[in-house]
C-alpha cells in the first residue's frame, strides 16, 4: 500500500521544471531509482505501466469474486496463487509468458533491493523557539540551542524524529508513541546554565545547606516545600547558592537568621535585602537600650488614653 504523502506523485510538471514531493523523492534515492513523469493532459507512455496494473487486479479479482474469505490472510495467499497463475499464462500475440519475458528481457537490468524496506516519512519546517524543542504534534525534541530563532527541516518517521538544518542533520531521537510531560532533552543540546539546572535535586540542595548552618538549611527546606512540588523551589535554591559564591557562607546564614527572627516564611528578596544593606553583620538585639523613664514619656505620634488625663504628660 503506497502512503498517503505518496500517493500525489509528481507536484508539477512543464516543459521548464519538474517538482516532486521530497518524501516520494526520498523513496526514488532509497531505491536508487529515478522518477520520469509522463507528459501532460493525454501521454502516451502512462498506459503501457498502469494498463499492466489494470489488467492484473481486473483478472484477479474477477477469478475470486465467488470465493469467501474469513480473513485478510486467506484473501492474501488466493491473491498470490492467481497472481502466479497469470505470470505464468501465456500471451495471446507472444510466444512468451510474463514470467519468461522478465527472466530473458528485464531480471538482468535489476538493481538488489536494500536491507530493509523504505520507511515514509513526514517532513515539516519549523522556527526553534526559546526553549530549542520542536515538536512531532505528540511530544517535544531538543535541538542545539544555538539554533533558536533558524527555521529548521523536522524528518518524522514511525520512529524517528531527525532535524536537519542546511541539509545537514544536527539533532536525532527515538520518538516516543505517548505523550510526556517534559520534552526529550539531550544534555548537549543544552546551554551550561540550564545543564547544571538538570542536576538539581531536593536532596542535593539539603546537602549543600547543612554544613552551612541550621538557619541555611532551614530556609532552603522552606523554598523546597512550600509549594505543591520541591521543583518550584529550585530556582530559589539556586539563587541562594549563587549568593553564597558572591557572599560567602557565614553571611548567607546571618542573614537567614536575621530574615528568620522575624518572618516564618523566609524569601529570597528578604534575603538579598539584607545583605545588600549589610543588615547581616548587625548582631541580633544589639540595638541601644532606651530607659525606661524615657520609654515612658516617648509616644511617638499614638498617644494612649492616659496622654491626655490631667492635662497630659509634659514634654
Amino acid at each position: 500500500m503506497v502512503p498517503d504523502n505518496l500517493r500525489a506523485g509528481v507536484t508539477k510538471n512543464t516543459r521548464f521544471e519538474t517538482v516532486i514531493p521530497r518524501a516520494y523523492l526520498e523513496m526514488a534515492e532509497y531505491y536508487d531509482t529515478a522518477i520520469v513523469p509522463a507528459s501532460v493532459k493525454s501521454p502516451d507512455d502512462k498506459p503501457n505501466a498502469e494498463g499492466s496494473v489494470k489488467f492484473a487486479t481486473t483478472w484477479i479479482l474477477a477469478a475470486l469474486r465467488s470465493f469467501h474469505f474469513f480473513s485478510l490472510a486467506e484473501a492474501k495467499e488466493a491473491a498470490a496463487q492467481k497472481l502466479e497463475e497469470l505470470n505464468n499464462r501465456p500471451f495471446q500475440k507472444r510466444v512468451c509468458s510474463r514470467r519468461s519475458a522478465y527472466e530473458t528481457e528485464e531480471k538482468e537490468f535489476m538493481l538488489p533491493l536494500p536491507e530493509g524496506p523504505f520507511e515514509p516519512a513526514v517532513w515539516a519546517t519549523a522556527k526553534v523557539p526559546n526553549d530549542y524543542c520542536v515538536s512531532d504534534r505528540i511530544n517535544r525534541y531538543s535541538v542545539p540551542f544555538d539554533l533558536i530563532g533558524e527555521r529548521v527541516d523536522i524528518r518524522i518517521t514511525k520512529n524517528m524524529v531527525e532535524v536537519l538544518f542546511h541539509g545537514s542533520r544536527v539533532a536525532y531521537h527515538m520518538r516516543l508513541p505517548k505523550a510526556q510531560r517534559d520534552p526529550v532533552v539531550i544534555p548537549e543540546h543544552m546551554p551550561e546554565a540550564h545543564r547544571k539546572y538538570l542536576s538539581y535535586t531536593k536532596d542535593s540542595f539539603l546537602s549543600w545547606a547543612e554544613p552551612i548552618g541550621p538557619y541555611t538549611l532551614q530556609t532552603v527546606r522552606h523554598f523546597l516545600m512550600a509549594d505543591k512540588e520541591p521543583e518550584q523551589g529550585y530556582k530559589y535554591c539556586a539563587s541562594l547558592m549563587r549568593a553564597t559564591d558572591r557572599y560567602g557562607r557565614t553571611r548567607i546564614e546571618s542573614a537567614c537568621e536575621r530574615v528568620l527572627s522575624f518572618s516564618s516564611v523566609p524569601t529570597l528578596r528578604n534575603i538579598q535585602t539584607v545583605l545588600k544593606n549589610g543588615q547581616d553583620k548587625v548582631p541580633l538585639n544589639s540595638g541601644p537600650q532606651i530607659p525606661v523613664s524615657q520609654a515612658k514619656r516617648c509616644h511617638g505620634i499614638t498617644r494612649s488614653a492616659d496622654a491626655f488625663r490631667k492635662g497630659g504628660i509634659n514634654i
